[in-house]
């Protein structure tokens, strides 16, 4: 029979009213933890409830400093199933007991305890030898010890079989109506590791009478994020999320966990944004991500909402942003509707920077707004981008837009570069997740990527608002004007749309483009562009020879060149003019459909570029 709230001394209400009003974190790995500190894997986990205590309740006690709103007892496996291999049969209620009764010692009264339910460990009918009716009985045995030790709900989890999932709900479910969050455990392309898709297990475990339902382990949190946009679109109950600290790598022979906390936390607002009510962590991470996450959480007002779903609380250290027109030239004339030019400068290999500098000059005085200085990988002895964007600001006058990456710095050194950058007077900015270091004579060359350009964006917004990563007052906001790149010729481009509108939402405010060659191509995504409400800056490449127009064409990802000008090119007795009047007929026509153009050459020749801005400023 069926157990009703009535039955249960506070009813069903104060998890489920708290995930109404606010975002839960949920706590960490328990198994990293009791690993770290000593523990063999091949021990018995959850009978440490019973011979180590204190070392299970110092896990759960760190993890509620760490800002956990829930946390799991240490019974992932206490199931008589998987306590058979180690002799323990007979102690499951026991462990289980006990297990909750530490959790409620380390929570207090601010904290909510779940009961932590993993399955059997053996297929179940129709894949196995046990039946459905004797894995819903042993699944009914940890869920009364659960109960009995004072649990506020009960997290199943990890489970890749939605059967099996299914008979521990109906489990728990006769024996308790304490609330239930079900969570599968998928691979990356959102099935789960059986091969059910979301369209079939979310609708299964809504039917099945879980309150709560999600995904965790496994998988990081990119790929996860995926698979609970799909959820949501699939059911109307409330979602969790709880990725493992990226996949396991080795590392000098030892399997190591390598997302960063910051990481993590960045993905918190995104799995937010996508409905998830309760958020937190699986294998590898530790109370030093739950911290990042419960911060990320409680004091970004970027959280997204679906329909129904509370927004977080707004962090009473937040700032006021300065509006766009206020931050620098190129968003004042943004702001104003007025079309600008952008020209383009690299850094030379050496110390020489007198040519870039006397270019960009002369571009300045024939209209360019602001220069764009990319981050390129280091494969040579340059400037860097931030040190160069310097100079040309200070002896050049004009204004420029630094690019960043996520290439060569982790989350704290990218906050500590742009601080710096905003420091020295640099308010424009590209923020990307870059591209890896090519292959050169520095062969041992590395890369980080700690975080991608939705993190950074997000980074940076916060800054804007007067916060740094980890929630604490600047003492005065940031004053960036935060673009972002979108290629809308990206060969996989569901893709780019759906992490372009993450960048929006983390705080893009303008877009810019690599170069465009196809009009008609243009036209066809011109209005997804519009859509975003986000002035668009457009690439033009002044086209200087047929080489460097098959160059693009065959070996730049994402480019569509026409074929027709190609073969005009090659046919010509003077490539390069028709180059020029190509390049001329662009811009002209894209001052038409666009806010800007950025104008770029091969190897940053001003002549060319010089030429091509006199003859589109013209028009």
């Amino acid at each position: 029979m069926t157990v009703s709230s009535a039955d249960v001394p506070n009813g069903r209400g104060a998890f489920l009213d708290a995930l109404s009003s606010r975002v839960l974190v949920c706590d960490g790995a328990m198994g990293t933890l009791l690993y770290a500190s000593g523990v063999f894997l091949n021990r018995c986990f959850d009978e440490l409830n019973l011979t180590q205590p204190e070392l299970v309740r110092q896990m759960h006690e760190a993890y509620v400093r760490a800002g956990a709103d829930v946390i799991e007892t240490n019974t992932f496996g206490a199931n008589r199933m998987k306590l058979q291999a180690f002799g323990l049969v007979d102690q499951a209620h026991a462990i289980n007991l006990q297990g909750a009764l530490l959790a409620r010692q380390a929570a207090g009264d601010g904290v909510f305890v779940a009961g932590a339910i993993g399955p059997l460990g053996v297929r179940i009918e129709p894949w196995g030898r046990t039946g459905i009716d004797e894995a819903e009985t042993v699944f009914r045995e940890q869920a009364v010890a659960l109960q009995e030790g004072g649990v506020d709900l009960f997290i199943l989890e990890t489970f890749r079989d939605v059967n099996e999932l299914v008979a521990a709900i109906r489990a728990v479910r006769q024996t308790s109506a304490l609330p239930i969050v079900a969570q599968l455990t998928t691979e990356d392309d959102g099935h789960t590791l059986d091969g059910t898709a979301p369209e079939t297990f979310a609708p299964a475990l809504e039917q099945a009478g879980a309150d709560v339902i999600g995904i965790n382990c496994s998988v990081g949190p990119a790929a996860m994020l995926e698979t609970l946009e799909r959820m949501a679109r699939l059911t109307t109950l409330r979602l969790s999320a709880q990725p493992n600290a990226g996949r396991p790598r080795d590392v000098d022979g030892r399997n190591l966990y390598l997302c960063s906390p910051e990481y993590i936390a960045s993905y918190a607002r995104r799995f937010v944004a996508a409905g998830a009510r309760l958020v937190g962590g699986c294998c590898g991470t530790t109370p030093d991500h739950i911290q990042q996450i419960a911060a990320s959480v409680r004091t970004s007002e970027l959280v997204a909402r679906r329909a129904g779903v509370l927004p977080g609380a707004v962090p009473a250290a937040e700032m006021s942003v300065v509006p766009a027109a206020n931050r620098s030239r190129l968003g004042r004339e943004l702001a104003a509707g007025t079309f600008v030019f952008l020209s383009e400068a690299s850094a030379p290999r050496g110390l020489d920077l007198d040519a870039i500098v006397a270019g960009t000059r002369r571009q300045h005085a024939g209209g360019v707004c602001a220069v764009s200085v990319p981050d390129y990988s280091r494969n040579g002895p340059r400037a860097s981008a931030i040190a160069l964007a310097l100079v040309l600001q200070r002896q050049s006058g004009v204004e420029a837009v630094l690019h960043v990456s996520c290439r060569d710095r982790n989350l704290m050194g990218l906050q500590s570069d742009l601080l710096g950058a905003h420091a020295l007077g640099v308010r424009n900015v590209l923020l990307t997740t870059g591209e890896p270091v090519p292959q050169s004579a520095f062969r041992n060359a590395t890369v980080v990527f700690d975080v991608d350009a939705i993190g950074l964006i997000n980074m940076a917004s916060r800054l804007n608002h007067g916060l740094d990563i980890g929630g604490q007052s600047l003492g005065e906001p940031t004053q960036f004007l935060i673009g972002a790149a979108i290629n809308p010729f990206a060969a996989d481009l569901d893709r780019e749309w759906k992490r372009l509108d993450f960048k929006i939402e983390a705080g893009a405010e303008y877009l810019l483009t690599p170069p465009v060659f196809d009009l008609d191509a243009f036209d066809a995504v011109l209005p997804r562009l519009q859509a975003t409400g986000v002035p668009v800056i457009v690439g033009v490449l002044a086209l200087e020879s047929l080489r460097q127009a098959e160059f693009h064409a065959s070996e730049v990802s994402g480019v569509a060149m026409p074929e027709a000008l190609l073969t005009s090119m090659g046919q010509a007795t003077d490539p390069v003019g028709i180059g020029h009047q190509f390049s001329v007929n662009m811009a002209r026509a894209l001052r038409t459909r666009v806010q800007g153009i950025r104008i770029s050459t091969l190897h940053g020749n001003p002549d060319s570029a010089e030429r091509l801005l006199r003859a589109a400023a013209e028009s």
